[in-house]
């Protein structure tokens, strides 16, 4: 992201305690999954993704998300539509984006708060989906949203909505055919979300899973019906 060019970017005092106080409560939150392996970033690119699969072309296509979205609350249920919408694109189970969007529902999703902890902390995720940076150009390539920036996300709901999709759908491509776990191909693949690809294989070949990847699967399995009931399913 872009840094704010003239003087000295200043944080109002009340803004300062809020981003604090969030950044002291979510240090090692959702977003970074430990494994038995270790740690992941969700950041990393899905390694074993087909190229060129499922990949669109054309124009990027218009926002069903306007800047200034954001009105003081936030529910994932309020953009089930889009998430209907890309999901379908990318040929993903809408149910399982719409359970990760109330996942990565810990943290503040104001703009204006995302890019002050953004500055203080500048490996921070992005957006109503957390996607890091990297992992959000590895996913745009070749897409309709390619000529997008991973810095529009907090302001754009419905482009964060659809590079979730598209990274679930990445994720699915790189998972072990033959599997050895009585976890479900769309809990894998939001572990896959949390802690990285490698992770995930990892999961599919039974690796036990640590603390922090058992406890957002906790979570998922909890918001699951919840993300159903928003979807009309």
């Amino acid at each position: 992201m872009a840094k704010p060019s003239g003087a000295k970017w200043l944080l109002p005092a009340c803004a300062v305690v809020a981003v604090l106080v969030w950044g002291g409560l979510h240090v090692g939150g959702p977003s970074s999954g430990t494994a038995a392996s270790g740690t992941a970033s969700r950041g990393a690119s899905p390694s074993g993704a087909a190229s060129g699969t499922g990949q669109a072309s054309g124009p990027a296509a218009p926002s069903a998300s306007p800047t200034g979205w954001y009105t003081g609350s936030y529910d994932p249920a309020q953009f089930a539509a889009q998430v209907r919408t890309r999901a379908r694109e990318a040929g993903v189970d809408p149910q399982l984006v719409l359970a990760i969007l109330y996942n990565e529902d810990y943290k503040p999703h104001d703009p204006a708060l995302e890019r002050a902890w953004q500055r203080m902390k500048p490996d921070a995720a992005f957006g109503i989906a957390n996607m890091h940076q990297a992992a959000f150009d590895q996913t745009k390539q070749g897409r309709s949203f390619a000529g997008r920036s991973w810095s529009e996300l907090p302001d754009d709901p419905d482009l964060a909505i659809e590079a979730e999709a598209w990274y679930l759908h990445d994720l699915a491509q790189s998972l072990p055919v033959h599997r050895s776990t009585s976890l479900t191909e769309d809990e894998l693949l939001a572990l896959g979300y949390n802690t990285g690809p490698g992770n995930m294989r990892a999961f599919a070949r039974g690796v036990t899973l640590g603390p922090s990847a058992q406890s957002y699967l906790d979570r998922l399995r909890g918001n699951w019906p919840t993300a159903g009931h928003a979807l009309g399913s």
